[in-house]
């Protein structure tokens, strides 16, 4: 929800490097599970186009621009959510109190569950972003961040999708444990002895 370039000016409590880092690897490991994604703006001639690092990686997805402030208040975003068929939301957001807060509240009066990834949004105050998160959970929307709810949808380190989906989340130590899924794979035992290949040392990315 509105990951504008107007509205990251006024971010202040995740620095925007990573704000940009978090929601852009949660996108990339949703397409990678195949989730369906939908991408709204609100008053882009105010708040600006979608950060381009996000449009980049959503090249080819609709995207609804509205002028409600509550993205559920725009029949087209609720129309364009039931038509997925699912029941569960993930909702990202600038800002979170607001553009996160509303929509994702909104919906389960509709029978949605939400979960408001907290770590791929942001406010622009920390107070704001506390009482936003505050009211999300005395409402039930289940706070999560960007790298654990996409794990949670992979659910098995052994799936197709699983080295998509670190690739994608770019965690530091995503290296290291394809590095050493690397190293076993490459281990030969046999009876009495064991021959390793030599693999190159993985550090870990920043």
């Amino acid at each position: 929800m509105d990951h504008q370039v107007g509205l990251y000016t006024g971010v202040r409590d995740i620095d925007i490097l990573q704000l940009k880092h978090n929601v852009v690897g949660l996108t990339r490991a949703m397409l990678a599970l195949k989730v369906p994604v939908i991408v709204t703006t609100t008053t882009e001639k105010w708040w600006g186009p979608l950060i381009p690092e996000l449009a980049e990686v959503l090249h080819g997805v609709p995207k609804i621009e509205r002028t409600t402030v509550n993205a559920w208040d725009e029949k087209r975003v609720v129309d364009a959510v039931k038509a997925t068929g699912r029941k569960k939301l993930i909702v990202t957001g600038i800002s979170t109190d607001v553009c996160l807060a509303f929509p994702a509240i909104a919906a389960l009066a509709d029978g949605f569950e939400s979960y408001g990834v907290i770590d791929a949004s942001g406010g622009f105050s920390q107070t704001q972003v506390d009482m936003g998160v505050l009211r999300m959970q005395q409402a039930g929307v289940v706070p999560v961040g960007y790298s654990n709810v996409a794990v949670e949808l992979l659910a098995d380190n052994a799936a197709p999708e699983a080295k998509a989906v670190y690739g994608a989340l770019g965690m530091p130590f995503s290296a290291l444990v394809f590095g050493l899924r690397q190293y076993y794979s490459e281990a030969l035992v046999m009876p009495g002895k064991r021959w390793v290949r030599e693999v190159p040392l993985l550090g870990c990315r920043s």
